[in-house]
């Protein structure tokens, strides 16, 4: 069945000179604009279209994947402002309003924000919002210790980095435990470190355990052997280069290359790690 917010493949009807008019259902015939027809179409076949509300909240089609579908969070640019509220762009035609309601702050141009999208029950349209909670999971999460988890990081807090995880739920990233530059709207890998008794979630970047450590280690050798013996990589490199070079923090690369000193299979020398 054909819904706003959602892709379907919806048989070719009739054609128009300003476009295509698909079967929608319930919804009535769909325009899918000239401009938006594939190559190739045939009446009686289907096209597999994204549907939402125009400008005069007539359906229409596209084959365009938007940026974010309604169900979805993301990071989205602020293009302009209205007196209805903000819109942002979402790869679509027609941009994506934020009414005012639903905007903790006012947002402004130019700037990107972490949103909500959904279709609003009572006008049918495709919107977004800042009010991020109301949309979380707030159940228990099934996750275990050690999970890997994909995360959309969204705020700050004086003790670290609040990150949507998985889509569905909210954990944080301790300030003290990431050796990173972080901001709002980046998506990175992370693990579940720990599940508090009040169902709060604690996050990492890192893989927790022995496991990773000795992948790490592996890693480093490998690379020292690439390079002749010699990586101009050591305790006082700046995070941010280390994770550029490993994919890992500060502190998992000072307890690998510990690990591996302590195996003696490499030397700490002021200006990097040299291979023995």
């Amino acid at each position: 069945m054909a819904m706003i917010g959602e892709r379907a493949d919806l048989k070719v009807v009739r054609e128009q000179p300003f476009g295509i008019f698909l079967d929608g259902g319930d919804l009535g015939e769909i325009l899918l604009p000239r401009r938006e027809m594939p190559v190739k179409w045939s009446i009686g076949e289907p096209v597999d279209v994204f549907l939402y509300r125009d400008s005069e909240d007539r359906p229409v089609a596209t084959l365009k994947e938007p940026k974010v579908k309604p169900g979805q969070f993301a990071y989205l640019e602020v293009l302009q402002i209205t007196n209805v509220g903000a819109f942002l762009d979402w790869g679509l035609p027609k941009d994506l309003l934020v009414p005012f309601r639903e905007q903790k702050d006012r947002l402004e141009i130019g700037k990107s924000y972490v949103v909500y999208c959904y279709v609003d029950e009572d006008t049918g349209r495709i919107v977004a919002t800042r009010r991020l909670s109301r949309h979380l999971d707030q159940t228990r999460a099934p996750y275990r210790e050690g999970d890997e988890v994909d995360l959309l990081l969204y705020g700050k807090t004086e003790l670290g980095y609040k990150a949507i995880i998985n889509g569905r739920h909210t954990g944080l990233l301790f300030a003290n435990q990431v050796f990173r530059r972080l901001r709002a709207g980046e998506r990175t890998k992370g693990y579940v470190a720990l599940i508090r008794d009040d169902g709060k979630i604690d996050l990492s970047l890192d893989a927790p355990g022995r496991e990773r450590i000795s992948s790490l280690e592996a890693k480093i050798l490998h690379e020292l052997e690439g390079r002749g013996g010699w990586w101009e990589l050591h305790d006082d490199t700046p995070a941010e280069e280390i994770h550029r070079a490993l994919g890992v923090s500060k502190r998992a690369f000072k307890q690998a290359t510990g690990a591996l000193f302590r195996q003696r299979k490499i030397r700490i020398e002021p200006g990097g790690l040299r291979l023995l």
